[in-house]
C-alpha cells in the first residue's frame, strides 16, 4: 500500500512540479514534509486527516518548501512536530519511532542538502515493504540535487547516500518528483554524478587555480545555465573545492 500524497501548487526550478506531502496512516497519521505555507495546501492536509485520533507533523529539513506550513499545521491539528528544521521540532533518538496504523517510521540522519536533514524509514509490515521518505537527498527525476549550503556538505552528502542505500528500500518517496522504483540504481546514479562533478571541478581548478567560483561556473556549466541558478552553482563549486582540499 502506498502513502497518500498531496502535492502543493508551488512548481519551480528547485521544487519541480511542486512539493509532495505524504501521509502515512489514517487513525494515527504522520504528515511528512507539510510543505509551503499556502492556504490551499494547508486546508487540503487538514481535510485529509479529519477524524484522525493522533497526528504527527514530520520534517526532513527546514527549507520553506518543506517546513513552511509546519508550525501553522501542527497548531491547527494539535499535532507534535518531529524531525529537524524548526525550533519546535523534536528529533527521534535511536530506537524511537512514530507508530502509525500503517507501520512504523524511524529517523535517519542524512545531512548534505542541508546541515540538518533527515530521512524517515517506513516499514509497513502488512505487505513487508521497506520504503523511505528522503526529503531532498534525492529527487524523483534526474541524478542531482543541490549540495552547497555549508562547509563539509559534500562529504556529508556522499555519506548520507551510503546510509540510505544501506536501508535496502523497495521504494523511495522524495518530496519532489514521482516515487523512485529503483532505489539502488538511483542512489548509485546520484553518487556517480556527484563524484563526476568533483573530478570536473578539480580538473578545471587545477588548470585555473586563481579562478573565482563565479568564473569556474562559467567554464563548468557554460552559458546555458540560467542566471538565477548561477549563485547556487557557485556555492556548490565552493563546497566542492572545500571537499577537494580536505
Amino acid at each position: 500500500m502506498r502513502p497518500r500524497c498531496v502535492k502543493a501548487d508551488n512548481p519551480g526550478r528547485f521544487t519541480l512540479d511542486g512539493t509532495r506531502t505524504y501521509l502515512v496512516g489514517h487513525r494515527r497519521v504522520a504528515i511528512i514534509d507539510p510543505g509551503p505555507d499556502m492556504d490551499s495546501h494547508v486546508q487540503a492536509l487538514i481535510q485529509e486527516v479529519a477524524g484522525a485520533e493522533k497526528v504527527w507533523v514530520l520534517l526532513t529539513h527546514g527549507h520553506a518548501d518543506h517546513a513552511g506550513s509546519g508550525t501553522r499545521l501542527a497548531e491547527s491539528l494539535d499535532a507534535d512536530i518531529v524531525g529537524v528544521g524548526l525550533d519546535t521540532a523534536t528529533a527521534l533518538s535511536p530506537g524511537e519511532f512514530i507508530d502509525t496504523d500503517s507501520g512504523r517510521l524511524t529517523m535517519l540522519d542524512t545531512p548534505g542538502h542541508s546541515r540538518e536533514h533527515v530521512t524517515f524509514h517506513w516499514i509497513d509490515r502488512r505487505n513487508d515493504q521497506r520504503a523511505a521518505f528522503p526529503g531532498d537527498l534525492v529527487l524523483g527525476v534526474g541524478d542531482t540535487t543541490w549540495v552547497g549550503e555549508y562547509v563539509g556538505c559534500v562529504a556529508d552528502y556522499l555519506d548520507s547516500l551510503n546510509r540510505l542505500r544501506a536501508l535496502e528500500c523497495d521504494i523511495l518517496y522524495p518530496a519532489h518528483g514521482p516515487p523512485i522504483e529503483d532505489p539502488s540504481g538511483t542512489l548509485y546514479a546520484y553518487e556517480a554524478h556527484r563524484r563526476s562533478r568533483i573530478r570536473q571541478v578539480g580538473e578545471v581548478f587545477a588548470a585555473q587555480p586563481e579562478a573565482t567560483a563565479a568564473e569556474l561556473v562559467k567554464v563548468i556549466y557554460g552559458p546555458a545555465l540560467p542566471d538565477d541558478l548561477r549563485g547556487a552553482a557557485a556555492m556548490s563549486i565552493e563546497a566542492t573545492l572545500d571537499f577537494l582540499a580536505s
